[in-house]
């Protein structure tokens, strides 16, 4: 599906060529920043395999990065949909693939041709669930598409660095959406609390390698006090 048929301005591309170099340099910070901020990405629970109107919890700032990298990760094409007042202060985000709040037909054209349409139903971040939008249960209805919830946690544990872990359920309605993603939240926190701190929780998969933490690397400094402080 092209852009301008979701509602997105196509980029420049270099003469003769179908490269979109904006659309490159935004996608390769934004993975940076996912690698060298948070010490890895994990993932529990079956991903939709076609379009879907996938619908996370809120909890933190990186969420809308987490679901754009897991969907490059896996090679499916994916928008997210944005407050207008955030994509008024960063535009570039629609060069992949970011919409506006109030662009529902797009959204759902975009689910329609097979996408991961990711609408955040709390419509803002919060430590708690909090009240429900309806809008991506209108849009996955519009579009005919499943909606799927997911849980997300951003956390520090044993790592120098936080942690991404998503978990996916199966797919939902509107009324029913509420509960299941509460649910899901509440398995994600037990299986965090269950899991060794400087090991995924079982059934995790880690989908994207972030930074290593200071211990698990033995630099020359380290290497050095070892001999000072081990000789006898």
């Amino acid at each position: 599906m092209s852009e301008r048929r979701a509602g997105v301005r196509p980029g420049p591309a270099w003469p003769g060529s179908d490269w979109d170099w904006a659309e490159a340099a935004v996608r390769r910070s934004i993975r940076a920043s996912v690698r060298r901020e948070l010490a890895g990405v994990y993932l529990r629970g079956p991903l939709p395999p076609g379009g879907a109107v996938v619908a996370p919890t809120h909890g933190s700032w990186w969420d809308g990065y987490l679901l754009r990298e897991l969907a490059w990760t896996v090679g499916h094409p994916a928008r997210v949909m944005m407050l207008p007042g955030q994509l008024v202060r960063f535009p570039f985000l629609r060069r992949v693939g970011a919409i506006g709040a109030g662009d529902l037909r797009a959204a759902v054209r975009a689910a329609r041709a097979g996408e991961w349409m990711v609408i955040f139903p709390e419509g803002r971040v919060s430590a708690q669930l909090a009240a429900l939008r309806p809008g991506a249960a209108w849009v996955a209805g519009v579009a005919g598409v499943p909606l799927v919830p997911v849980a997300l946690r951003v956390v520090m544990r044993g790592a120098q660095h936080p942690e991404a872990f998503l978990r996916f359920g199966p797919p939902t309605t509107g009324e029913a959406l509420r509960p299941a993603l509460g649910a899901l939240l509440a398995a994600l926190d037990a299986d965090l609390r269950a899991a060794d701190p400087e090991a995924p929780p079982d059934g995790y998969l880690r989908v994207v390698r972030g930074q290593g933490s200071t211990h698990d690397r033995v630099g020359v400094a380290a290497r050095l006090l070892t001999l000072l402080t081990e000789r006898r």
